[in-house]
């Protein structure tokens, strides 16, 4: 139910060992940190506009752009053909895939982003999996961390499944839309092609081909003069 391949394509990163013996898609999270370390080699094939900050400790693709103001603090290793804007924070332990688009206001931690995935605008992507060619909203937040700093739990089918991660955000499947200032709350499964609604509070697990709609009810009164 909640295995890689119900999720991905894996076809679509060439980081695919790092699902290797993974049950869940999430204990993906947990093996970031150990790849970079043992197979990331720094070097910067890309082009820079301005003097973004990168490390020592990053690997940039040919034809990745990195905009001035950009900040890349690693271990990172980002693919080929990627735009990295002008306010992109990038932390440590993150994995970009090609063709990705990080952008304005956006932070980056302990995550793994397949190629084509869209993050363009005030996101925030923490202890996160996101697929090919999935696109967050303007504003869209994946919520890392519950309230009282507890292990975070799943909806499983014979009931809550805990993750025993105390930091996991979300899992955004293949094509998968979430809209404008949606908040995805911590330990979030949103399957492949599924769309979350713009302006939704969204916990728990959304199927495959699956709309989450939010309808909200106008009052509308006279203006006074």
């Amino acid at each position: 139910m909640f295995a890689p391949s119900n999720f991905f394509d894996l076809q679509h990163t060439e980081h695919r060992v790092i699902f290797e013996n993974v049950e869940y898609a999430w204990q993906a999270l947990s093996k970031i940190a150990t790849y970079l370390q043992f197979r990331l080699k720094p070097a910067i094939l890309g082009k820079t506009i301005g003097k973004p900050f990168i490390s020592s400790n990053v690997f940039i693709g040919a034809g990745t752009v990195i905009e001035q103001g950009a900040m890349i603090k690693g271990p990172a290793w980002i693919g080929e053909n990627c735009e990295i804007r002008n306010g992109c924070y990038i932390r440590e332990n993150v994995i970009i895939g090609n063709g990705v688009v990080a952008g304005n206001s956006c932070e980056f931690k302990n995550c793994l982003v397949f190629d084509g995935a869209q993050v363009p605008h005030y996101n925030y992507v923490g202890d996160s999996i996101l697929g090919y060619k999935s696109h967050l909203g303007a504003g869209v937040i994946l919520s890392n961390v519950k309230l009282d700093k507890s292990s975070v739990t799943v909806p499983g089918p014979d009931g809550l499944l805990d993750t025993g991660l105390r930091k996991f955000g979300a899992i955004v499947g293949d094509h998968a839309e979430i809209g404008c200032n949606s908040v995805l709350s911590p330990g979030s499964l949103i399957g492949k092609n599924a769309i979350v609604y713009p302006g939704s509070q969204w916990r728990g697990f959304l199927p495959a081909n699956q709309i989450a709609k939010l309808r909200q009810e106008f009052s509308l009164i006279e203006r006074r003069q």
